[in-house]
């Protein structure tokens, strides 16, 4: 079968899920023609043939992270706004600009590939042209409505969007079932929004199975935007480098590799998927911007966390984390200095909560649900 699969670039969790689910379903025999863009459209191409670039929709944000209420404005009108990779001032579009420009790059291919599916992960705008363009649909999402720290000038915008959600045949949550949800608040009531008999809650797609290691330092990945990067990076550092216990940091900047000391802080610029995994393994605490991907990589090496989150959606999964006693909120350095602290002093009871998680997280297999599923709708 044929199938268009459209992948959202707001964080890489979404890039990583879909190199996940393609190549199972390729393997199946499926002819896929993936569509994303910014670095997850660059990560996609090294793993797929049949990729192409649409353009990207994104969040307004500088040094300080995510701005809402400059996102708000940004919805119409474009603003100034600073590259910090690049080191230069540049014009952000309006996302209304964005939107258009991506549902026209969506479209410019669908009367030669002819998709008998279209699966969207994160993508609102493939959806319309699923609805449009009358083409069976399959959602993925960790984000419908969510409930903490969005602006209510959103919701007029979210509710309008929920319609197409409506018209998909099913829509998938890469998370657990209730009570153990760890996006539980930024799905939000899906009775309320009317498609509660649609969704179905299939558990991570990444192997959540146990890992022992051991608990010799403090282990801080840092990724994102430049600007998200960048609020983690002035917040972080300063505290780790001055910690008696060892730490190490991953910038989270693909390129050239250069490794700073600060006292007992280790900083990387970019870690290899390898090596990641081994600084995860061998952390006492993890500390983390809240991403959805990153909160299961957490629950697989069972680690207690500190969370420090960069936008609306990680600070709901930061919550629900916390509420689960396995992390802890951070919003400033002196916060995150004293999280870390009643981590190490409560270590054993952290430790326990996220082991807990990880026992319920491993009942489920979500990539290999998602497959049955996708399989199921094109008989």
């Amino acid at each position: 079968m044929r199938l268009l699969y459209s992948c959202s670039e707001l964080g890489l969790g979404h890039a990583s899920r879909t190199i996940a689910l393609g190549k199972k379903l390729e393997a199946q025999g499926h002819d896929i023609f993936f569509y994303s863009g910014g670095r997850a459209h660059q990560l996609l191409r090294a793993e797929f043939k049949q990729v192409y670039h649409c353009a990207p929709v994104a969040w307004y944000e500088n040094a300080h992270g995510i701005i809402t209420s400059a996102s708000v404005v940004n919805i119409l009108f474009p603003l100034p706004v600073f590259d910090g990779d690049k080191r230069k001032f540049g014009v952000k579009n309006s996302s209304a600009m964005e939107t258009i420009h991506r549902y026209y790059d969506l479209r410019r291919h669908v009367r030669e590939i002819e998709p008998d599916l279209l699966v969207s992960d994160g993508d609102i705008h493939a959806l319309r042209l699923a609805h449009r363009w009358h083409i069976p649909a399959v959602y993925i999402a960790n984000l419908i409505r969510p409930s903490y720290g969005f602006s209510p000038f959103l919701s007029p915008g979210e509710r309008f969007t929920e319609r197409y959600l409506k018209k998909c045949l099913k829509i998938v949550v890469p998370d657990n079932p209730s009570p153990f949800t760890v996006s539980e608040f930024n799905i939000g009531d899906l009775e309320s929004v009317g498609i509660g008999k649609k969704v179905e809650f299939v558990g991570s797609f990444a192997d959540t199975a146990p890992v022992e290691g051991t608990e010799e330092h403090i282990f801080a990945p840092i990724s994102g935007p430049s600007g998200t990067r960048a609020k983690l990076i002035h917040m972080l550092l300063p505290v780790l480098g001055k910690l008696a216990k060892k730490s190490v940091v991953s910038l989270g900047k693909p390129g050239e590799k250069q490794t700073v000391t600060m006292g007992k802080c280790v900083v990387h610029n970019w870690l290899s998927s390898e090596q990641r995994k081994e600084c995860m393994k061998n952390a006492s605490l993890v500390i983390f911007s809240g991403g959805h991907i990153t909160c299961f990589e957490t629950i697989k090496y069972a680690k207690p966390s500190v969370c420090v989150p960069t936008q609306p959606e990680q600070l709901g999964n930061s919550i629900k984390l916390q509420q689960l006693g396995c992390s802890l909120v951070a919003k400033n350095k002196t916060q995150v200095e004293s999280a870390i602290v009643e981590i190490e002093n409560e270590q054993s009871i952290f430790r326990e909560n996220v082991e807990k998680l990880n026992r319920f997280s491993n009942k489920f297999n979500g990539l290999n649900r998602t497959t049955e599923i996708i399989g199921t709708i094109l008989q």
